[in-house]
């Protein structure tokens, strides 16, 4: 009778431990660096960015927290990464398509900013190898007109084929270019698609609108895009900004004009706003 209530004491005081372990297992809290995986598309490729964010938290950052002159490794937790899907430019200097560490040396009035193979170093910046760099730019940092609590790399300034990698955190901010040679892949791309059955009239005519190039051809490859789909509002409107361009205000004007029916029918308000607003250029 005794062992059996020894046993079943047991059990119970096991089972207890248990669900404390499994219950302590399970608890989650908010993480002091969180986590950031962003993707953004740029060029004819995307630019893919994994860091972790430290915030603040009321203490001095550059100069003190983060060193200025030694390696940083530009976030928090695991290495900072950044994965280019296409050939790039960073700072000027070439860099293949592939992913990367994102490293830096901070400085009061210019900071380095250095692509690595090396993935896993995390906080032992102390063993980053020059072996292992890809590229190292310098870059001089701007100050940022409000505080920023939580640290953040960002992709901004996104044009066809130049962008901006943004270091920000405090108020500092560290601007570096990106930029893609896509000229001739697309030019290439375009020549092909005239020559094919169904021939990209928009697309080549907005491209060649956005790189200010050849704008009779584009004007002749939009026009013909127009007959395709007259009740096009969008296409309409990448006409008018055509002739525009080429200083035919009389033809912009009606062009727009067209613009504003078709999107009103189709109960399209930015178009109308667009359109409006480059027939009020048109006529100063």
């Amino acid at each position: 009778m005794k062992s059996n209530l020894l046993a079943s004491i047991s059990a119970t005081l096991l089972l207890t431990v248990s669900s404390i372990t499994i219950a302590t297992a399970q608890l989650k809290i908010p993480a002091a660096s969180p986590l950031q995986t962003t993707k953004q598309g740029f060029a004819l490729g995307d630019i893919t960015l994994e860091y972790s964010r430290p915030a603040t938290k009321n203490r001095v950052i550059f100069g003190d927290l983060v060193p200025y002159g030694k390696v940083w490794r530009t976030g928090a937790n695991a290495t900072s990464k950044i994965t280019f899907s296409s050939d790039v430019k960073l700072g000027g200097k070439d860099v293949k398509a592939g992913t990367y560490g994102l490293f830096t040396i901070p400085g009061k009035t210019s900071w380095e900013v250095m692509l690595s193979k090396d993935l896993d170093l995390g906080a032992n910046v102390a063993d980053y190898k020059l072996a292992n760099e890809v590229v190292r730019v310098q870059v001089k940092p701007t100050s940022l007109p409000n505080k920023l609590e939580t640290f953040t790399i960002n992709i901004a300034d996104i044009l066809p084929s130049s962008a901006t990698l943004e270091i920000m955190w405090d108020n500092t901010r560290v601007p570096v270019s990106i930029t893609a040679d896509i000229d001739k892949t697309i030019t290439k791309n375009i020549e092909a698609s005239m020559a094919s059955d169904k021939p990209a009239y928009f697309e080549a005519a907005s491209y060649y609108y956005d790189a200010n190039r050849d704008l009779p051809k584009a004007l002749g490859w939009v026009t013909k895009a127009v007959e395709q789909n007259p009740k096009a509002f969008w296409v309409m409107l990448l006409k008018a900004r055509i002739e525009l361009k080429l200083k035919d205000k009389q033809n912009a004007i009606a062009s727009a004009q067209k613009t504003v029916t078709l999107a009103t029918e189709a109960k399209n308000g930015d178009y109308v706003k667009m359109a409006e607003d480059l027939i009020a250029s048109a006529k100063k």
